[in-house]
């Protein structure tokens, strides 16, 4: 549930600051009021705030903001999935057929579609990168 909520939240205020904008708010907006009425109208007045302080951090060239904003939406949607886990397979299929397509093709967008999983045992090394990976010998 992590990878999702956190590729969602990544997905989502990466798409404020693009052209696409009124469309992934409109399909996040809309999913909402679908599963939870009472809640889409504060929903939408949060994206909007957000995005106004996502377009205010970029024009200050203010990293860490976004970082804020994105774990302000994790928080969001992990207390969603958290009240309704059969929710979590929606959310994944909204990223990724409505929000995602929206953004521009860059490396942060194509590392939050990411997810590793791998398993060692006895001995055994596990290395995983999201893109580039450098190993030094011993």
């Amino acid at each position: 549930m992590d990878v999702i909520v956190s590729s969602a939240a990544t997905a989502l205020v990466g798409a404020m600051a693009t052209d696409a904008w009124q469309l992934a708010r409109t399909a996040l907006v809309a999913w909402w009021r679908r599963i939870r009425p009472h809640q889409a109208d504060r929903v939408d007045a949060a994206l909007v705030e957000s995005r106004e302080r996502v377009l205010t951090a970029r024009q200050a060239r203010d990293e860490g903001a976004e970082s804020h904003l994105v774990a302000a939406w994790e928080a969001r949607l992990t207390a969603l999935l958290e009240e309704d886990s059969a929710l979590v397979d929606e959310l994944r299929r909204l990223i990724g057929e409505e929000i995602a397509p929206l953004l521009p093709h860059e490396n942060d967008a194509q590392a939050a579609r990411q997810e590793l999983r791998a398993e060692a045992s006895g001995h055994g090394r596990v290395y995983q990168a999201g893109r580039d990976q450098n190993i030094s010998g011993q």
